[in-house]
Protein backbone atom coordinates (compact mmCIF):
# COMPACT_ATOMS: atom_id res chain seq x y z
CA UNK A 1 0.00 0.00 0.00
CA UNK A 2 1.40 3.68 -0.39
CA UNK A 3 1.31 5.50 2.66
CA UNK A 4 1.89 9.65 3.76
CA UNK A 5 3.27 10.34 7.05
CA UNK A 6 2.75 13.91 8.12
CA UNK A 7 5.19 14.33 11.12
CA UNK A 8 9.33 13.24 11.29
CA UNK A 9 8.89 12.94 15.28
CA UNK A 10 9.51 10.07 17.40
CA UNK A 11 6.20 8.70 16.24
CA UNK A 12 6.64 9.16 12.53
CA UNK A 13 9.87 8.71 11.69
CA UNK A 14 9.53 5.00 13.15
CA UNK A 15 6.33 4.82 11.69
CA UNK A 16 7.70 5.66 8.33
CA UNK A 17 10.57 3.28 8.71
CA UNK A 18 8.33 0.51 10.21
CA UNK A 19 6.17 0.35 7.30
CA UNK A 20 8.45 0.33 4.72
CA UNK A 21 9.83 -2.24 6.53
CA UNK A 22 6.47 -4.04 6.35
CA UNK A 23 6.65 -3.73 1.93
CA UNK A 24 4.84 -0.47 1.83
CA UNK A 25 5.58 2.58 -0.31
CA UNK A 26 6.14 5.55 2.10
CA UNK A 27 6.32 9.33 1.85
CA UNK A 28 7.25 11.38 4.96
CA UNK A 29 5.60 15.05 4.98
CA UNK A 30 7.53 18.08 6.96
CA UNK A 31 7.83 21.50 7.22
CA UNK A 32 11.07 21.33 8.44
CA UNK A 33 13.56 20.59 5.19
CA UNK A 34 16.34 19.67 7.26
CA UNK A 35 14.23 17.05 8.13
CA UNK A 36 13.03 16.35 4.59
CA UNK A 37 16.86 15.98 3.56
CA UNK A 38 17.89 14.16 6.49
CA UNK A 39 15.44 11.37 5.87
CA UNK A 40 16.14 11.46 1.93
CA UNK A 41 19.88 11.14 2.72
CA UNK A 42 18.98 7.65 5.39
CA UNK A 43 18.94 9.46 8.09
CA UNK A 44 17.08 9.46 11.37
CA UNK A 45 16.03 12.80 12.60
CA UNK A 46 15.90 11.60 16.10
CA UNK A 47 17.88 9.24 17.68
CA UNK A 48 15.73 5.34 18.39
CA UNK A 49 17.61 2.32 18.28
CA UNK A 50 17.63 0.59 14.57
CA UNK A 51 16.12 3.50 12.74
CA UNK A 52 19.10 4.85 11.35
CA UNK A 53 19.62 1.16 9.72
CA UNK A 54 16.24 1.11 8.15
CA UNK A 55 16.29 4.71 6.75
CA UNK A 56 19.55 3.26 5.62
CA UNK A 57 17.62 0.18 3.63
CA UNK A 58 14.56 1.96 2.40
CA UNK A 59 15.50 5.97 2.25
CA UNK A 60 14.70 6.41 -2.06
CA UNK A 61 14.04 2.74 -3.00
CA UNK A 62 10.35 2.62 -0.89
CA UNK A 63 11.05 5.76 1.65
CA UNK A 64 11.29 8.99 0.63
CA UNK A 65 10.94 12.75 2.24
CA UNK A 66 9.50 16.17 1.13
CA UNK A 67 7.24 19.28 2.38
CA UNK A 68 4.86 19.07 -0.58
CA UNK A 69 1.72 18.00 0.46
CA UNK A 70 -0.56 18.03 -2.98
CA UNK A 71 2.77 15.10 -3.87
CA UNK A 72 2.27 13.15 -0.84
CA UNK A 73 -1.48 12.47 -1.09
CA UNK A 74 -1.74 12.39 -4.95
CA UNK A 75 0.90 9.15 -4.66
CA UNK A 76 -0.68 7.81 -1.49
CA UNK A 77 -4.00 5.64 -0.68
CA UNK A 78 -3.51 7.03 3.38
CA UNK A 79 -1.92 9.93 5.60
CA UNK A 80 -0.70 9.20 9.11
CA UNK A 81 -0.98 12.63 11.03
CA UNK A 82 1.92 11.93 13.75
CA UNK A 83 2.50 15.75 14.71
CA UNK A 84 3.36 16.40 18.01
CA UNK A 85 -0.06 17.72 20.70
CA UNK A 86 2.12 19.40 23.77
CA UNK A 87 0.53 20.43 26.68
CA UNK A 88 -1.34 23.80 26.93
CA UNK A 89 -0.87 26.09 30.26
CA UNK A 90 -3.92 24.15 31.42
CA UNK A 91 -3.01 20.93 31.37
CA UNK A 92 -4.69 19.93 28.04
CA UNK A 93 -3.49 19.20 24.77
CA UNK A 94 -2.41 21.83 22.25
CA UNK A 95 -3.71 20.77 18.80
CA UNK A 96 -2.84 23.48 16.72
CA UNK A 97 -0.20 21.30 14.81
CA UNK A 98 -3.09 18.97 14.40
CA UNK A 99 -5.39 21.59 13.05
CA UNK A 100 -3.06 22.86 10.61
CA UNK A 101 -2.29 19.64 9.39
CA UNK A 102 -5.78 18.78 9.03
CA UNK A 103 -6.27 21.67 7.00
CA UNK A 104 -3.16 21.20 4.39
CA UNK A 105 -4.18 17.20 4.02
CA UNK A 106 -7.50 18.53 3.57
CA UNK A 107 -6.82 20.97 0.71
CA UNK A 108 -4.98 18.23 -1.02
CA UNK A 109 -7.20 15.81 -0.72
CA UNK A 110 -9.56 18.49 -2.18
CA UNK A 111 -7.22 18.61 -5.38
CA UNK A 112 -6.71 14.33 -5.47
CA UNK A 113 -9.21 12.35 -7.45
CA UNK A 114 -10.58 9.40 -5.67
CA UNK A 115 -10.73 8.28 -2.40
CA UNK A 116 -8.38 8.67 0.62
CA UNK A 117 -8.26 8.26 3.84
CA UNK A 118 -6.96 9.97 6.72
CA UNK A 119 -5.34 8.24 9.88
CA UNK A 120 -5.02 10.23 13.16
CA UNK A 121 -1.89 9.00 15.14
CA UNK A 122 -1.54 11.86 17.54
CA UNK A 123 -2.15 10.81 20.76
CA UNK A 124 -5.29 13.39 21.19
CA UNK A 125 -8.02 13.41 23.51
CA UNK A 126 -12.15 11.38 22.80
CA UNK A 127 -14.15 13.32 20.59
CA UNK A 128 -10.64 15.38 18.64
CA UNK A 129 -10.77 12.68 15.22
CA UNK A 130 -14.25 13.28 14.99
CA UNK A 131 -15.02 16.87 16.06
CA UNK A 132 -11.76 18.38 15.31
CA UNK A 133 -10.03 16.61 12.37
CA UNK A 134 -12.75 15.40 10.03
CA UNK A 135 -14.95 18.52 9.86
CA UNK A 136 -11.26 20.41 9.05
CA UNK A 137 -10.42 17.59 6.49
CA UNK A 138 -14.31 18.33 4.95
CA UNK A 139 -13.85 22.35 5.35
CA UNK A 140 -10.41 22.43 2.93
CA UNK A 141 -11.25 19.54 0.97
CA UNK A 142 -14.72 20.41 -0.16
CA UNK A 143 -15.85 16.63 0.46
CA UNK A 144 -17.95 14.56 2.62
CA UNK A 145 -16.39 12.07 5.21
CA UNK A 146 -17.09 8.69 4.93
CA UNK A 147 -18.23 9.04 1.29
CA UNK A 148 -15.50 10.99 -0.57
CA UNK A 149 -12.63 10.22 2.04
CA UNK A 150 -12.19 7.83 5.01
CA UNK A 151 -11.15 9.08 8.39
CA UNK A 152 -9.98 6.89 11.30
CA UNK A 153 -7.47 6.64 14.78
CA UNK A 154 -4.55 4.45 15.30
CA UNK A 155 -3.24 5.44 18.42
CA UNK A 156 0.76 4.26 19.12
CA UNK A 157 2.01 1.94 22.01
CA UNK A 158 5.66 3.09 21.66
CA UNK A 159 8.17 2.94 24.08
CA UNK A 160 10.99 5.70 23.23
CA UNK A 161 14.16 3.63 23.13
CA UNK A 162 12.57 0.23 21.83
CA UNK A 163 10.12 2.10 19.65
CA UNK A 164 11.14 0.35 16.46
CA UNK A 165 11.33 -3.17 18.27
CA UNK A 166 7.84 -2.48 19.67
CA UNK A 167 6.10 -1.08 15.97
CA UNK A 168 7.18 -4.47 14.92
CA UNK A 169 6.42 -6.85 17.75
CA UNK A 170 2.77 -5.48 18.77
CA UNK A 171 1.08 -6.23 21.76
CA UNK A 172 -2.01 -4.77 20.53
CA UNK A 173 -2.82 -2.83 17.05
CA UNK A 174 -6.12 -0.39 17.68
CA UNK A 175 -7.64 0.82 14.62
CA UNK A 176 -11.36 2.53 15.68
CA UNK A 177 -12.71 3.94 12.48
CA UNK A 178 -15.82 5.79 11.06
CA UNK A 179 -16.58 3.13 8.63
CA UNK A 180 -15.55 0.09 7.88
CA UNK A 181 -14.40 0.96 4.70
CA UNK A 182 -11.47 3.15 6.36
CA UNK A 183 -11.00 0.55 9.53
CA UNK A 184 -9.97 -2.21 6.64
CA UNK A 185 -7.45 -0.30 5.39
CA UNK A 186 -5.62 1.14 7.95
CA UNK A 187 -5.93 -2.77 9.19
CA UNK A 188 -4.32 -4.05 6.22
CA UNK A 189 -1.09 -1.83 7.07
CA UNK A 190 -0.47 -4.00 9.76
CA UNK A 191 -0.95 -7.67 7.74
CA UNK A 192 2.40 -8.81 8.35
CA UNK A 193 2.49 -8.53 11.85
CA UNK A 194 1.41 -11.33 14.71
CA UNK A 195 -0.89 -9.32 16.22
CA UNK A 196 -4.94 -9.18 16.21
CA UNK A 197 -6.21 -5.56 15.04
CA UNK A 198 -8.74 -4.71 17.66
CA UNK A 199 -11.51 -2.31 15.34
CA UNK A 200 -13.47 0.08 17.05
CA UNK A 201 -15.00 3.73 16.84
CA UNK A 202 -12.47 7.03 16.77
CA UNK A 203 -12.89 8.03 20.31
CA UNK A 204 -12.96 4.65 21.84
CA UNK A 205 -9.18 4.35 20.32
CA UNK A 206 -8.38 7.76 21.63
CA UNK A 207 -9.46 6.52 25.17
CA UNK A 208 -7.34 3.25 25.01
CA UNK A 209 -4.57 5.25 24.32
CA UNK A 210 -4.91 7.58 27.42
CA UNK A 211 -6.63 4.46 29.60
CA UNK A 212 -2.94 2.49 29.10
CA UNK A 213 -1.07 5.18 29.79
CA UNK A 214 -2.66 6.80 32.92
CA UNK A 215 -3.01 3.07 34.01
CA UNK A 216 0.89 2.77 33.74
CA UNK A 217 1.13 5.87 35.53
CA UNK A 218 -0.65 5.32 38.41
CA UNK A 219 0.95 2.27 39.19
CA UNK A 220 4.32 4.02 39.07
CA UNK A 221 3.08 6.67 41.61
CA UNK A 222 1.41 3.68 43.21
CA UNK A 223 4.92 2.64 43.76
CA UNK A 224 6.52 5.73 44.84
CA UNK A 225 3.63 6.09 47.05
CA UNK A 226 4.04 2.55 48.77
CA UNK A 227 7.92 2.99 48.71
CA UNK A 228 7.40 6.20 50.29
CA UNK A 229 5.67 4.35 53.60
CA UNK A 230 8.51 1.41 53.29
CA UNK A 231 10.80 3.87 54.01
CA UNK A 232 9.04 5.18 57.07
CA UNK A 233 8.36 1.38 58.34
CA UNK A 234 12.39 0.52 57.59
CA UNK A 235 11.36 -2.09 54.98
CA UNK A 236 12.12 -2.94 51.52
CA UNK A 237 9.67 -1.87 49.27
CA UNK A 238 11.75 -3.89 46.26
CA UNK A 239 10.89 -6.89 48.33
CA UNK A 240 7.24 -6.30 48.63
CA UNK A 241 6.69 -5.09 45.39
CA UNK A 242 7.99 -8.52 44.09
CA UNK A 243 5.74 -10.95 46.47
CA UNK A 244 2.81 -8.11 45.13
CA UNK A 245 3.85 -8.58 41.50
CA UNK A 246 3.66 -12.55 41.51
CA UNK A 247 -0.29 -11.98 41.69
CA UNK A 248 -1.36 -12.10 37.61
CA UNK A 249 -3.94 -9.06 38.55
CA UNK A 250 -1.26 -7.11 39.36
CA UNK A 251 1.97 -7.91 37.32
CA UNK A 252 5.63 -6.77 38.20
CA UNK A 253 6.45 -4.34 35.79
CA UNK A 254 5.61 -0.88 36.72
CA UNK A 255 6.14 -1.11 40.34
CA UNK A 256 9.65 0.02 40.66
CA UNK A 257 9.37 2.90 43.10
CA UNK A 258 12.10 6.02 42.45
CA UNK A 259 11.95 9.75 41.65
CA UNK A 260 9.02 9.12 39.58
CA UNK A 261 7.55 8.83 35.36
CA UNK A 262 8.65 11.70 32.76
CA UNK A 263 8.99 11.39 29.15
CA UNK A 264 6.63 12.63 26.18
CA UNK A 265 3.72 10.65 27.01
CA UNK A 266 2.99 10.07 30.76
CA UNK A 267 3.11 13.03 32.27
CA UNK A 268 1.19 15.09 29.58
CA UNK A 269 -1.40 12.30 28.71
CA UNK A 270 -2.61 11.62 32.29
CA UNK A 271 -2.64 15.34 32.75
CA UNK A 272 -4.77 15.57 29.07
CA UNK A 273 -7.32 13.41 30.46
CA UNK A 274 -7.60 15.27 33.69
CA UNK A 275 -8.46 18.15 31.76
CA UNK A 276 -11.31 16.57 29.54
CA UNK A 277 -12.73 14.89 32.51
CA UNK A 278 -13.12 18.04 33.88
CA UNK A 279 -14.09 20.01 30.86
CA UNK A 280 -17.05 17.55 31.48
CA UNK A 281 -17.93 18.98 35.22
CA UNK A 282 -16.01 15.33 36.81
CA UNK A 283 -13.44 15.54 39.07
CA UNK A 284 -10.68 12.96 38.47
CA UNK A 285 -9.76 12.62 42.10
CA UNK A 286 -7.07 9.35 41.50
CA UNK A 287 -5.02 10.85 38.49
CA UNK A 288 -4.95 14.26 40.42
CA UNK A 289 -2.81 12.20 43.16
CA UNK A 290 -0.93 10.26 40.31
CA UNK A 291 0.27 13.42 39.15
CA UNK A 292 0.43 14.85 42.67
CA UNK A 293 2.79 12.36 44.00
CA UNK A 294 4.80 12.09 40.66
CA UNK A 295 5.44 16.05 40.43
CA UNK A 296 6.67 15.79 45.01
CA UNK A 297 8.53 12.67 44.40
CA UNK A 298 11.52 14.08 42.58
CA UNK A 299 11.95 16.85 45.27
CA UNK A 300 12.61 14.32 48.00
CA UNK A 301 15.86 13.67 46.75
CA UNK A 302 17.38 16.92 47.45
CA UNK A 303 15.58 16.53 50.97
CA UNK A 304 17.16 13.38 51.75
CA UNK A 305 20.27 15.25 50.37
CA UNK A 306 19.53 18.19 52.84
CA UNK A 307 19.18 15.92 55.76
CA UNK A 308 22.67 14.36 55.30
CA UNK A 309 24.42 17.57 54.19
CA UNK A 310 22.84 20.10 56.98
CA UNK A 311 22.37 22.38 54.05
CA UNK A 312 23.51 23.20 50.18
CA UNK A 313 24.30 26.58 49.61
CA UNK A 314 27.45 26.45 47.99
CA UNK A 315 27.79 22.50 47.67
CA UNK A 316 29.27 20.99 45.25
CA UNK A 317 26.28 18.16 43.45
CA UNK A 318 26.56 15.94 40.93
CA UNK A 319 23.83 15.04 39.17
CA UNK A 320 23.82 11.54 37.41
CA UNK A 321 21.35 11.25 34.58
CA UNK A 322 19.29 13.95 32.67
CA UNK A 323 17.04 11.77 30.37
CA UNK A 324 13.71 11.18 31.38
CA UNK A 325 14.75 7.36 30.75
CA UNK A 326 17.59 5.20 29.59
CA UNK A 327 18.80 4.42 26.34
CA UNK A 328 16.98 7.95 24.59
CA UNK A 329 18.02 11.35 24.96
CA UNK A 330 14.72 12.95 25.27
CA UNK A 331 14.59 15.38 28.27
CA UNK A 332 10.96 15.77 28.24
CA UNK A 333 9.24 15.88 31.85
CA UNK A 334 12.59 14.26 33.17
CA UNK A 335 12.53 13.59 36.65
CA UNK A 336 15.94 15.78 36.90
CA UNK A 337 14.29 19.27 35.67
CA UNK A 338 12.66 19.93 38.79
CA UNK A 339 15.68 18.32 40.84
CA UNK A 340 18.24 20.72 39.23
CA UNK A 341 15.77 23.71 39.46
CA UNK A 342 15.67 23.20 43.47
CA UNK A 343 19.18 22.56 43.76
CA UNK A 344 19.90 25.84 41.93
CA UNK A 345 16.95 27.91 43.91
CA UNK A 346 19.03 26.18 47.64
CA UNK A 347 22.35 27.83 45.26
CA UNK A 348 24.44 24.73 44.83
CA UNK A 349 26.73 24.00 42.44
CA UNK A 350 26.01 21.64 39.88
CA UNK A 351 27.64 19.26 37.76
CA UNK A 352 26.15 16.62 35.63
CA UNK A 353 26.48 14.27 33.38
CA UNK A 354 24.51 11.66 30.94
CA UNK A 355 25.63 9.47 28.07
CA UNK A 356 23.44 11.15 25.52
CA UNK A 357 21.01 14.01 26.46
CA UNK A 358 23.57 17.05 28.10
CA UNK A 359 23.25 18.61 24.69
CA UNK A 360 19.39 18.47 25.12
CA UNK A 361 19.48 19.89 29.29
CA UNK A 362 22.24 23.01 27.92
CA UNK A 363 19.10 24.48 26.71
CA UNK A 364 17.07 24.82 30.07
CA UNK A 365 19.91 25.11 32.20
CA UNK A 366 22.86 26.80 30.57
CA UNK A 367 24.53 27.26 34.52
CA UNK A 368 25.66 24.43 35.36
CA UNK A 369 28.58 22.43 34.69
CA UNK A 370 28.28 19.51 31.94
CA UNK A 371 30.80 16.84 32.63
CA UNK A 372 31.77 13.95 30.11
CA UNK A 373 32.35 11.32 32.32
CA UNK A 374 30.67 10.07 35.68
CA UNK A 375 33.96 10.52 37.19
CA UNK A 376 34.11 14.15 36.26
CA UNK A 377 31.07 15.20 37.69
CA UNK A 378 31.75 13.16 41.00
CA UNK A 379 35.01 14.67 41.37
CA UNK A 380 35.01 16.78 44.30
CA UNK A 381 31.29 16.69 44.71
CA UNK A 382 29.65 17.03 48.09
CA UNK A 383 26.73 14.94 46.88
CA UNK A 384 25.42 12.65 44.17
CA UNK A 385 22.04 12.46 42.82
CA UNK A 386 20.98 9.16 40.47
CA UNK A 387 18.38 10.40 38.57
CA UNK A 388 18.17 8.46 35.31
CA UNK A 389 18.87 4.26 35.25
CA UNK A 390 21.25 4.19 32.95
CA UNK A 391 23.02 0.05 32.80
CA UNK A 392 26.53 2.21 33.59
CA UNK A 393 25.46 4.27 37.06
CA UNK A 394 24.69 0.78 38.42
CA UNK A 395 28.37 -0.20 37.55
CA UNK A 396 29.99 2.43 39.55
CA UNK A 397 32.28 2.53 41.79
CA UNK A 398 35.58 3.49 42.39
CA UNK A 399 34.57 7.21 40.62
CA UNK A 400 33.10 7.95 43.79
CA UNK A 401 36.59 7.87 45.37
CA UNK A 402 36.81 11.71 43.62
CA UNK A 403 34.02 13.00 45.65
CA UNK A 404 34.79 15.40 48.36
CA UNK A 405 31.97 13.69 50.59
CA UNK A 406 30.78 10.23 49.74
CA UNK A 407 26.94 11.06 49.55
CA UNK A 408 24.81 9.35 47.37
CA UNK A 409 21.13 9.37 46.92
CA UNK A 410 20.36 6.86 44.56
CA UNK A 411 16.43 7.51 42.54
CA UNK A 412 16.58 4.57 40.46
CA UNK A 413 17.97 1.61 43.24
CA UNK A 414 20.57 1.16 40.76
CA UNK A 415 23.46 0.87 43.06
CA UNK A 416 24.51 -2.12 45.59
CA UNK A 417 26.85 -0.56 48.14
CA UNK A 418 27.20 -3.84 50.13
CA UNK A 419 28.81 -4.93 46.91
CA UNK A 420 31.46 -1.47 46.15
CA UNK A 421 35.25 -1.25 47.48
CA UNK A 422 34.23 2.29 47.77
CA UNK A 423 32.81 3.33 51.23
CA UNK A 424 29.74 5.84 50.25
CA UNK A 425 26.84 6.93 52.58
CA UNK A 426 24.32 6.28 49.91
CA UNK A 427 20.43 6.30 50.50
CA UNK A 428 17.96 5.14 48.36
CA UNK A 429 14.60 7.52 47.66
CA UNK A 430 12.19 4.26 48.75
CA UNK A 431 14.43 2.32 50.46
Amino acid sequence: MKVSIIGSGYVGSVSAACFAELGHEVICIDVDEEKVKMINAGKAPIWEEGLDGLLQKHSQKTLIATSDYEYAVANSDLSFICVGTPSGEDGGIDLSIVKAASASLGAAIGKKEGYHVVVVKSTVVPETTEKVVLPIVEEFSGKKAGRDFGVAMNPEFLREGKAVYDFMHPDKIVVGAIDERSGFAVAELYRGLDCTVTRTNPRTAEMIKYVNNSFLATKISFANEVGNICKQLGIDTYEVMDAVGTDFRIERRFLNCGAGFGGSCFPKDVRALIGKAKGMGYEPQLLDSVVAVNERQPLRMVELLQRKLGHINGKRIAVLGLAFKNDTDDIRESRSIPVIAELLRLEAIVTAYDPMAAGNMKRIFGNITYCSTSSEALSGADGCLVMTEWEEFGKLDREFEGMKEKIVIDGRHLLKPEKLTARIDYEGICW
